[in-house]
């Protein structure tokens, strides 16, 4: 992605993007040959979490000590502090009281802050070493911060008890280093597209991440062989949206 297609995605200015750079508080990313900034889907995150975490109030020297401390003890004091502060105006910013409370019931990550039903919906996964599950975890925290979708998290939750969805997991890790014509991708591809519920294409909003460069990157994260797996899951999952909506 380039400076202006992240910038869209996460919804904050390519001034603020260059001003994130300039005081440290995001890396700067590699650039081609041409002297253009390329964005992956991990800078994506990292992006969307500082936008999320400003808007709770956090001063950015603030931002920059959370994003220090993995272990979530910086971000504990200051969401505290910053709860005291919101609590003498209690009637202008109400809704973000809310949104405060729900992450200091905790228990606190580093994916926080995310939304209340994203955070349901990660609290009931199944616990797994899958390296695929861990980057699906992360992609659904990237787009919570930039679409939402309680309905869509609300209508995965039956996954979450699906005893079939770790050994799929499982099947994508396997693929880690294989070629992009590996004969398991078709069957896989299959089985991933087979689990997705109709009440899950339902609750998916008409509009969603638009950003020019958003599936390279997002597809870029993944091997070879795993990435034409999410390719071929994505086109079939359109096509039935698609059908769903004509």
């Amino acid at each position: 992605m380039r400076i202006g297609e992240i910038a869209a995605l996460v919804g904050v200015t390519s001034r603020t993007v260059r001003h994130y750079h300039h005081i440290g508080l995001l890396p700067e990313p590699q650039r081609r040959a041409n002297g253009y900034r390329v964005y992956t889907i991990r800078d994506a995150i990292l992006l969307a979490r500082i936008r999320r975490l400003t808007e709770l109030g956090l001063a950015l020297d603030e931002v920059r000590d959370v994003l220090a401390d993995d272990a979530g003890r910086e971000l504990a004091e200051v969401l505290g502090e910053l709860d005291a502060d919101l609590a003498r105006q209690e009637h202008a910013i109400q809704k973000r009281r809310k949104a405060l409370a729900a992450l200091l019931a905790g228990p606190l990550t580093p994916d926080a802050p995310i939304s209340p039903a994203l955070a349901e919906l990660l609290k009931s996964a199944p616990v797994t070493s899958s390296p695929t599950a861990a980057k699906d975890r992360e992609h659904l925290i990237l787009l919570d911060g930039v679409v939402g979708g309680d309905a869509v998290y609300a209508a995965l939750r039956p996954l979450a008890d699906d005893p079939a969805v770790v050994p799929m997991y499982e099947r994508l890790d396997e693929l880690e280093g294989a070629a992009a014509d590996d004969p398991r991708i078709a069957t896989l591809a299959d089985d991933l597209v087979a689990a997705v519920p109709d009440e899950v294409l339902a609750a998916i909003p008409d509009s969603g991440p638009t950003a020019t460069g958003f599936e390279e990157a997002l597809l870029a994260d993944y091997s070879p062989a795993q990435a034409e797996v999410v390719r071929r899951v994505m086109e079939r999952v359109t096509a039935r949206l698609r059908r769903r909506s004509s």
